[in-house]
């Protein structure tokens, strides 16, 4: 296993300690090079369909042999020819000497190279989709659930005025469903590179179709198809152009960036004990302190996600030094970048879906904490009452400015609890409307119209999101570490 071998050699953390086996797998060399052999069967396949002489008996072997690679047979040919392309085309004609002569027949490297980047950029969103689309509704059913629960607002991390539990989450919902949009867009964006040729002019199949142009656009019709696109570039150089790479990690980039700004205010909120992200039985938050419970799982997010958007760098680069038809200082910064996008938004999204689903919200914590700042905020409904009352509104102000000067001091200087309702209700100025304060405090009537903005927005932008992902939403997550 992964987790085990190796251990004199550095192994990426990311696929050695956090990532899922399905997104692990999608990056392997096991399934990209699978993956070349049955785009040399497809091309195979529709070269034959085609008219060129290519035999049933050809086919049959390859796909025989299509599964069984002879990793160290490639390594080693790899070491003598410098050509990962070719190594893998003599390695696999060793196993098929009968279809050797068809392998691979008028393709060039990024055939099978940038074919199978495609494919591995589709199945990567395949796998991140329902992976975001459980964080949502994770995050949603929160949201509904505390939709009603008065909480302090902050502004400047400042108390501000309140808002609720969930009504914060929608915030952090809608920022969600962008991304959510964002990597269908990406996904759907994608086509495939298809049968060009060396510099993307298809000159060597125009050659083996004898100068029968519809048989060369029908050969790459049919091959985009068997792979599983509906369209491929009509235009490319030997590659496919390098901002399709900007378009996919851009959305995951902003994606990182979404969930670095939902960790963080879970860590603030968690500092304030007002909600916690889970916490395990026999997790220990501090090697020193042994009463911590540290918010880890939201800072490893944070660290991660720091990452994701940094890689963001390599694609823009990329695509803006690949000379005229291609270069091949794309290459090894690829190799890197793009399974780490994945790989990175991956464990990321398994993380939140984790914290998401065990939130623990603390609601005599934030009543506390209303009740230490709701007196100031309530200011401007007591100057209202009063003058409702017959009284002046200056000289009303004037009063409410000097309690809360004083009361101010109390809690700065002295450290004391805020007792400006104290105030207010000794002073016998106020006596016209004592009797209301007890309502004029009511921290219910302080939030506005957060629960109905919340019930519309689940119900308008998040619930139609989650429909076509309805049959993988029950899928929980166990965080190994």
């Amino acid at each position: 296993s992964c987790r085990t071998c190796g251990e004199s050699v550095y192994r990426s953390p990311l696929v050695s300690r956090y990532a899922s086996k399905e997104m692990a797998f999608n990056f392997s060399d096991r399934k990209k090079f699978s993956t070349w052999r049955k785009l040399w069967i497809y091309l195979a396949q529709a070269e034959k369909a085609l008219g060129l002489p290519i035999t049933d008996a050809q086919i049959a072997e390859m796909e025989t042999h299509a599964e069984d690679i002879d990793f160290s047979m490639a390594a080693d040919e790899e070491r003598k020819l410098r050509h990962d392309v070719m190594a893998h085309v003599h390695t696999f004609a060793h196993y098929c000497p009968t279809a050797a002569p068809i392998i691979h027949l008028g393709a060039t490297s990024c055939y099978v190279g940038d074919n199978t980047d495609l494919i591995m950029l589709r199945d990567g969103f395949d796998i991140l989709l329902p992976k975001l689309a459980r964080v949502l509704d994770r995050l949603a059913n929160f949201a509904e659930k505390y939709a009603d629960l008065p909480t302090l607002g902050f502004t400047h991390y400042q108390p501000a005025q309140l808002t609720t539990v969930g009504k914060r989450a929608s915030l952090w919902l809608q920022d969600l469903c962008m991304d959510m949009r964002n990597l269908e867009r990406a996904r759907d964006d994608l086509r495939f590179r298809g049968v060009k040729g060396t510099t993307g002019t298809q000159a060597s199949f125009l050659q083996l179709f004898q100068g029968d142009h519809d048989k060369v656009e029908e050969l790459d019709r049919m091959v985009t198809e068997k792979a599983g696109f509906k369209k491929a570039y009509l235009v490319t150089g030997q590659t496919y152009s390098r901002k399709v790479d900007i378009d996919c990690l851009s959305s995951l980039a902003s994606l990182g960036s979404t969930v670095h700004k939902i960790c963080t205010d879970i860590r603030l909120l968690a500092n304030l004990k007002e909600i916690e992200e889970p916490f395990e039985k026999e997790q220990i938050g501090s090697s020193a302190m042994p009463y911590k419970r540290n918010p880890m799982r939201a800072e490893r997010c944070c660290s991660l996600a720091r990452h994701l958007v940094a890689l963001m760098a390599d694609p823009l680069q990329t695509a803006a030094v690949q000379w005229l038809e291609r270069t091949l200082d794309d290459s090894a910064n690829r190799r890197i970048s793009l399974p780490e996008s994945f790989l990175t938004a991956d464990i990321i999204l398994s993380t939140l879906q984790n914290i998401t689903e065990g939130l623990v919200v603390y609601p005599k914590v934030i009543e506390r904490h209303i009740r230490h700042e709701l007196p100031f905020m309530a200011t401007e409904n007591i100057i209202m009452a009063m003058v409702k009352a017959g009284g002046n509104r200056q000289d009303c102000h004037e009063k409410i400015r000097v309690l809360s000067q004083e009361a101010a001091a109390v809690v700065k200087q002295e450290g004391g609890d805020n007792d400006l309702l104290a105030r207010v209700k000794r002073d016998p100025y106020f006596t016209p409307i004592l009797g209301q304060l007890d309502d004029l405090l009511d921290p219910t009537t302080f939030i506005g119209r957060a629960p109905q903005q919340v019930s519309r927005f689940l119900s308008e932008e998040v619930h139609p999101l989650l429909e076509p992902y309805k049959a993988k939403l029950n899928v929980k997550i166990d965080l190994e570490l």
